[in-house]
């Protein structure tokens, strides 16, 4: 069967054949316009071959189509330890150490910057080539290790064929934890609601029925990877009159949602839906853009700024909301960002809780 050229030129790439698999994908370039990978891979090969004027136009590419990939980061820290920018390139591996924490290249590169770091000696890494060492990983180069580990394959293979063979009987579907201790019981379904409503008062009047429903469908959103319309079902329920019961399994799903990231969110609630029904978004995530202002530094480390939601002119101005850190960030105040943060509530006043930033590394 005939492969792509992406394939046949990643191909290339483990056998460090790069201009040959520049050459493949630049006589592409029309097919494969706007396709992340083909971007990505062109730029690590210009990357290795030392054209890093090509490198970082086909990285800034890839970088519009998708943010957090480490294949990507990895390449564009590289760029910048190359050059001697040893602070641009350790905010790099932040990120990646972020979405990533056990990333051995980042770990490996923050440990010479911090041992190595000065310009000289950085500036001898890359005459010698041993700066390659920080560059995305090829893996294994095949023509190399083949006559070696050909009897291993093998035995790898038979195993992996009988894995296969396993796993295909069996019939399950590729969801998440089983969560199915939280399934309602029958008469937790029967008995929905809350019985005493005496002194007490709910921002949602459900029927036994639609309590069942939204349950429900918070359980499905979950195995569906959509961890904040998840969220939103566990909040109408915990902000209803269901009974404690539903609540208390509400509260342990709940638990169960995971931290996203750039490339991951989904079900993103807009600034209107946030202000007009707060409670319905507390600790979903949100990945807004906008301008920053009253960004302040503390003592301790935090940092806090207002993000002003809008267009990157902000000729479409959603409104304002404070953004609270854990630790101190860097803005360019004037240029566009955005913002992967949890809604939370304190005071009277919904805020976010900031976790990621992205912001378009000028050239």
């Amino acid at each position: 069967m005939a492969k792509d050229a992406i394939t046949l030129a990643w191909n290339d790439m483990r056998r460090r054949h790069f201009a040959t698999a520049i050459k493949r994908l630049e006589s592409k370039s029309e097919v494969y316009e706007d396709n992340f990978e083909y971007y990505l891979i062109l730029g690590i090969a210009c990357l290795y071959v030392g054209d890093i004027g090509a490198a970082s136009s086909y990285l800034q590419m890839a970088r519009r189509i998708r943010l957090t990939d480490t294949r990507l980061l990895l390449a564009q820290a590289a760029i910048f330890l190359r050059r001697g920018d040893s602070a641009r390139a350790i905010q790099y591996y932040l990120e990646i150490k972020e979405n990533d924490p056990g990333n051995k290249t980042a770990d490996a590169a923050l440990a010479f910057i911090r041992v190595h770091g000065d310009y000289d000696t950085i500036c001898r890494w890359v005459d010698t080539g041993r700066i390659e060492q920080f560059y995305p990983p090829l893996g294994f180069n095949p023509d190399k290790v083949a006559l070696i580990v050909a009897p291993l394959i093998a035995a790898i293979l038979g195993v992996a064929v009988v894995l296969f063979a396993f796993h295909r009987g069996q019939k399950y579907p590729a969801y998440r934890e089983d969560l199915s201790q939280l399934e309602l019981s029958s008469d937790e379904r029967s008995d929905a609601k809350e019985s005493d409503l005496t002194n007490q008062t709910y921002k949602y009047i459900l029927s036994n029925k639609d309590i069942v429903r939204k349950y429900n469908d918070a359980l499905k959103y979950f195995q569906l990877h959509r961890d904040n319309a998840s969220q939103i079902e566990i909040n109408r329920i915990l902000n209803s009159d269901a009974s404690l019961a539903i609540k208390q399994k509400a509260r342990i799903l709940a638990g169960y949602l995971e931290i996203p990231d750039f490339d991951t969110i989904t079900d993103v609630p807009s600034y209107a839906d946030v202000t007009a029904e707060t409670p319905l978004y507390i600790d979903c995530w949100v990945d807004w853009g906008g301008k920053i202002s009253n960004a302040v530094t503390y003592d301790n480390g935090t940092f806090t700024c207002d993000l002003l939601v809008g267009d990157e002119t902000l000729s479409n101005y959603d409104g304002s909301v404070s953004v609270h850190f854990d630790s101190p960030r860097d803005f360019d105040g004037s240029s566009y960002v955005q913002i992967l943060g949890q809604i939370a509530y304190e005071g009277g006043k919904w805020y976010l809780k900031g976790r990621s930033v992205y912001q378009k590394v000028k050239k």
